[in-house]
This record gives structure tokens, sequence and C-alpha cells, in this order.
């Protein structure tokens, strides 16, 4: 993840205040609403950790035959993983 848990949990503070300011969210209690947004916020910065982690699992189960044609692992790396956003359909 490119930023740091505290700083997400910064954003998550600033973003609940905005919108309980903004009338957006109505909340008797911004510290669970503060939460969600947290968690909302970790899970999609998260995603391409995610995604990397599946290319590395992928790669590994064909690492004898990428070794045997001489395939570059950076390149079949970006392969893999642009086919596994698309297939995702997710926005990195």
């Amino acid at each position: 993840m490119l930023l740091s848990k505290e700083y997400v949990g910064y954003l998550a503070r600033e973003v609940t205040k905005k919108l309980i300011a903004g009338e957006f969210v109505e909340s008797k209690n911004p510290a669970a609403v503060t939460e969600k947004v947290h968690a909302a916020i970790l899970d999609e910065f998260s995603l391409e950790d995610r995604i990397n982690d599946e290319v590395r699992v992928i790669l590994e189960a064909y690492s004898e035959e990428m070794r045997k044609s001489g395939a570059n692992y950076q390149e079949m790396f970006r392969k893999v993983k642009s086919e596994l956003v698309r297939k995702y359909k997710a926005v990195l």
C-alpha cells in the first residue's frame, strides 16, 4: 500500500467530518462512521497489494515453464497483473 495506515486513519477521520458537516451523513456515533470509512479506504487501497500477491502465486506455479522458455519475470508480472485488473474491473 502506498500510504501508511496512520495516514489512512487521518483520511478516514477527515472524510467523516466533512460528510457529517456537509449533511451527507447523519450519525449519532461519528466514531462508528469513521471506522466504516477507514475500513472502506483500507480495502480499496490494499486492492493492488492483493492483486500483486495473486500474480506472484500464479507466476510461482509457472516458474519452471518460464525458466525453460526464458520468459522475463517482470514482463510476465505486468501481463498477468493487467489481466487480473481487467478481470476484477479494478482501477489502479
